[in-house]
């Protein structure tokens, strides 16, 4: 028996591409179903991040000229990862399996063949892996690959040149309703819901229109959440710099106290200056880590919810 599939695509801004977007992943779906590899009620659905542009206004025309287009409409803009989560959550309890994807067509629309063929193996989870980063600038390659390493090194699993476009069955999507965090970081998140998972690597190509929602200030800001979301590694890192620091400090004593027993009465005051800026700058640093920890508690214990659905287009429901 074929199973219902929904493609999910999160969308801020995106009305430059979003028409050829539907076109190729509504051509996929056909394909499928033409294969009798998944039902003739698989859906595409777009999740408009709070969009300034026109992008809610094509989703809802899309919807009405074609029912394998649904749309969610969330209340306002509440980043990426909130309106991923809030498309998968709605396409849950609607399909058998779920593929989240960005709009920009970089993703190879054709790997998505080869992640059901993983489901029907037996997978519940199937991350879509770049096979390689040869078209990135030199620059663009070693943050990207760099982001991955800090984040592991620093407790925070991930899958290496993975980022979003994954597929994940009815049940890893009920394991993964069961994460209750305000502060999403799913490429995180994803790994700790177990099952038998697979991998299928796809060369990433171009984007096909408009502007990257991912600089580099962004893609920063993005590390440092997923890192002090996920794991409390640079806090104990912290806690054996300050053992170090203290460490060093007693070694400094004893030799002051010899040059001192010795009639070396001069400090140099470089030394001084430097360790005072070192110092300094240090406990600034551990207080800046600290005070993330801090803020994500106290984001959490609000408990507040982590996206707002206004409207939803879906056949499905309608019907």
């Amino acid at each position: 028996m074929s199973q219902i599939l929904y493609i999910v695509v999160p969308c801020y801004n995106e009305e430059a591409v979003l028409h050829e977007t539907a076109r190729r992943l509504k051509d996929k779906l056909r394909s499928l179903e033409e294969k009798k590899v998944i039902s003739p009620e698989s859906r595409v659905l777009f999740v408009n991040d709070g969009s300034k542009d026109k992008t809610w206004e094509i989703i809802a025309q899309l919807h009405r000229e074609d029912p394998v287009f649904s749309g969610v409409n969330l209340s306002r803009n509440r980043g990426h990862q909130n309106a991923l989560l809030a498309g998968l959550m709605t396409a849950k309890d609607r399909c058998d399996m779920a593929i989240s994807m960005d709009a920009d067509l970089q993703d190879d629309v054709d790997a998505v063949d080869a992640m059901v063929e993983e489901y029907r193996g037996g997978c519940d989870i199937v991350y879509g892996v770049r096979s390689s980063r040869k078209k990135d600038t030199f620059f663009k390659r070693f943050t990207a690959e760099g982001f991955y390493r800090l984040m592991n090194f620093l407790g925070a699993e991930t899958v290496f040149n993975h980022a979003d476009y994954r597929l994940m069955s009815k049940r890893a999507l009920e394991g993964l309703a069961r994460f209750r965090e305000v502060n999403l970081f799913l490429r995180g998140i994803v790994p700790m819901i177990g099952y038998r998972t697979g991998t299928v690597t796809y060369e990433r190509g171009e984007r096909f229109a408009g502007e990257s929602k991912y600089p580099l200030k962004k893609m920063l800001a993005f590390a440092m959440e997923g890192i002090t979301s996920l794991s409390t590694k640079p806090i104990r890192y912290i806690t054996g710099l300050g053992f170090l620091i203290f460490f060093v400090s007693l070694v400094m004593l004893v030799w002051s106290i010899i040059r001192w027993a010795g009639g070396d009465t001069v400090i140099g005051w470089a030394s001084v200056i430097c360790s005072v800026w070192a110092i300094g700058g240090l406990i600034l640093l551990s207080l800046g880590v600290i005070g993330e920890y801090i803020g994500k508690i106290y984001l959490e214990t609000k408990g507040r919810p982590r996206f707002l659905i206004k409207e939803v287009l879906d056949s499905h429901e309608e019907g």
